[in-house]
């Protein structure tokens, strides 16, 4: 799963990395948190940016996953997560199943699209549509894969669900 942070604050003199999230972010965390469970069910791992908005939305999302927080998914490239999820077997000890990634846009977007082995069949292309035309705060892209994590690349996985808890 690809999960971009929930809404964000812009108090005066705080550099972007520090960024608080806002009073909506805090609700709309914590309703990510209630779908993943719902819908996905049991996360076995998380991938995080180091950004205190991204840490904040894990928190408030109540998903108590082992962690690890990662400073170069924040202002990442699609290439760039796609190692950090590679590096996940020598990362975490026991088998991850699920893996939940929270980071940022435009990378939560170009890596969903990039991911999705077949755009014209991947969830009816619903999904892809809607992620094509947004990756708002709090969206949720959740991808299929058969491929290894340290094999995960591009086209390797089907993108069969996209949510915006609101």
């Amino acid at each position: 799963m690809l999960l971009r942070h929930a809404k964000s604050d812009y108090p005066d003199g705080v550099v972007d990395h520090d960024r608080p999230l806002a009073e909506r972010g805090v609700r709309e965390a914590a309703l990510a948190g209630e779908w993943i469970r719902a819908n996905v069910g049991d996360v076995d791992a998380v991938l995080c940016s180091t950004a205190t908005r991204t840490r904040q939305t894990l928190e408030r999302t109540g998903i108590a996953a082992p962690a690890e927080f990662v400073d170069r998914l924040y202002d990442a490239t699609p290439g760039v997560v796609i190692e950090e999820i590679n590096a996940v077997p020598s990362r975490f000890t026991g088998d991850v199943s699920t893996l939940l990634v929270v980071g940022h846009e435009p990378v939560m977007s170009s890596l969903a699209l990039g991911l999705a082995a077949d755009p014209d069949t991947d969830a009816d292309n619903r999904a892809y549509q809607q992620v094509s035309a947004k990756f708002p705060t709090s969206a949720i892209a959740v991808l299929h894969t058969t491929a290894p994590w340290d094999r995960l690349a591009l086209r390797g996985a089907r993108l069969v669900d996209f949510h915006v808890p609101r």
